[in-house]
């Protein structure tokens, strides 16, 4: 099925008039402001740290760090560029695992003793170029995200799943050649990796880090396990089992560095695996178990988020006060976390209109954001508006529908985007990021992640010409 392409949308008015069509709610205001006048070039305070604008670069996976983890000149050079971008959260910046049987890929960055000096020297590299750019850094914070990516790691050898799943699934299984009476990660070895998340803090802290995330999004262990309800022993079945890793990894950290703050990039929804059907386009997989949908109704086709607002209201009880939402998993739902109007190599024709699954990660931030008021949200799924995101940006943040705004795709070809939104600076239209999926297909096909297609410095790169053979 065609839809309407956001950059055929030329005019406010036309933008609107098709949000109408499509019968989505979706906020927005037709001349963003700029300067300290614009509700995105607001302070926000949480705790003792003070941001000094609402903007948020998005953790991401690069696939260019070294074989041993460390950070390479390509993962310097987006680093800086998330320096230069003007936002003034950075989330993570990086997806890092926390034990190398933990990467997502053989080239994930992996903190350890080993590998603190680069890491430290990333984040230094980072604010340098902020304060060159911008005068100081008295309003940025910068953290690092923790991770295990359980059923989707991969380690070692490319191409290689070495996966640890926390349960069964079997929609997810076969595809990654999981056994039916295949070992699960065991609880002896989530008691270890508490252990390893808690080290990884302390890291993190020592290195000038100001807070670190406990990853529980995209079908990475974290989220895994809040919807591990056929799970057997301590961490499987009840609420309060399937919670109790995040307590106790936050439990782990307080015990060692209790000033450090703590966040959570969360799949506030899930919906059930999709795949190709005989058309390309998306489909719900007919082996999939709805139970295994965190935040899903409907058969795990729509939007519950009764149990989401429980966990919530834990993390507030655990002293965690910003929260990071997503939604889904870009391994076997992207449209509803990463909405895109091209998929990757590996993906599916999406199955509803992109703006759709915009709008839905929006409401129901914003739902969230009324019932627990007192936590920070960090939205997402705002790079397919494209032309459009100050516009929605700014409504979403003055309506406080969420706190700060985080861009993950869009920074890889525009990076000073928010230094241009907040200075009120001309729009650059051919920066802009159209989701062309090329920054999922690389890594996919073991390539490093970059804006090919608009980003001069990977179109010079000879994985373009790759990147063209696996589309065509």
């Amino acid at each position: 099925m065609a839809y309407r392409r956001i950059a055929s949308l030329k005019t406010y008015e036309r933008f609107t008039d098709y949000v109408s069509e499509l019968g989505v709610d979706l906020p927005s205001v037709e001349t963003p402001q700029s300067g300290s006048d614009s509700p995105l070039g607001q302070k926000l305070s949480v705790g003792e740290l003070t941001l000094g604008n609402r903007f948020c670069i998005l953790p991401m996976e690069g696939w260019d760090g070294t074989a041993d983890g460390q950070p390479s000149e390509l993962t310097f050079r987006r680093w800086r560029n998330f320096g230069l971008s003007g936002a003034k959260l950075i989330w993570g910046g990086e997806a890092v695992a926390v034990r190398h049987d933990g990467r997502a890929n053989p080239n994930q960055l992996l903190i350890n003793d080993q590998n603190l000096s680069q890491l430290e020297q990333l984040r230094n590299h980072l604010c340098s170029a902020h304060v060159e750019q911008f005068g100081d850094e008295n309003d940025l914070v910068v953290g690092l995200q923790l991770t295990h990516s359980g059923r989707y790691a991969k380690p070692n050898e490319k191409g290689r799943p070495e996966p640890r799943p926390a349960q069964r699934n079997p929609a997810l299984d076969p595809r990654l050649s999981i056994e039916d009476d295949g070992p699960l990660m065991s609880d002896d070895d989530l008691l270890d990796l508490i252990d390893r998340f808690a080290e990884a803090a302390v890291m993190a802290e020592r290195i000038g880090f100001q807070f670190v995330d406990v990853k529980h999004c995209h079908g990475y262990l974290g989220h895994e396990l809040l919807s591990a309800v056929n799970r057997p022993g301590r961490f499987g079945g009840s609420f309060e089992n399937r919670t109790r890793f995040l307590r106790e990894v936050v439990a782990a950290i307080r015990a060692r560095v209790p000033k450090l703050q703590i966040g959570v990039r969360l799949s506030i929804f899930d919906f059930v695996p999709y795949r190709p059907g005989s058309d390309g386009q998306g489909i719900p997989d007919p082996k999939a178990d709805p139970k295994l949908a965190f935040g899903g109704g409907n058969g795990g086709q729509a939007v519950d988020l009764q149990q989401t607002r429980e966990l919530l209201s834990l993390m507030q009880e655990l002293g965690i006060r910003m929260v990071c939402t997503t939604a889904g998993s870009p391994y076997y739902n992207p449209h509803i976390q990463r909405p895109a109007y091209f998929p990757p190599s590996d993906g599916y024709q999406p199955p509803e209109d992109p703006l759709v699954g915009v709008a839905r990660q929006i409401q129901a931030t914003a739902d969230l954001k009324r019932s627990h008021p007192d936590l920070v949200f960090v939205g997402s799924g705002y790079t397919y508006l494209q032309d459009w995101l100050p516009h929605v940006a700014e409504a979403v943040v003055a309506a406080g529908m969420a706190d700060s705004i985080g861009l993950g795709r869009m920074v890889l070809s525009y990076p000073e985007l928010p230094a241009d939104v907040l200075a009120g600076n001309t729009w650059a239209r051919k920066k802009v990021c159209r989701t062309f999926s090329d920054c999922t297909t690389a890594p996919r096909n073991e390539m490093v992640s970059g804006c090919y297609p608009l980003d001069p410095f990977y179109k010079a790169r000879p994985e373009r010409d790759a990147l063209k053979g696996l589309k065509s």
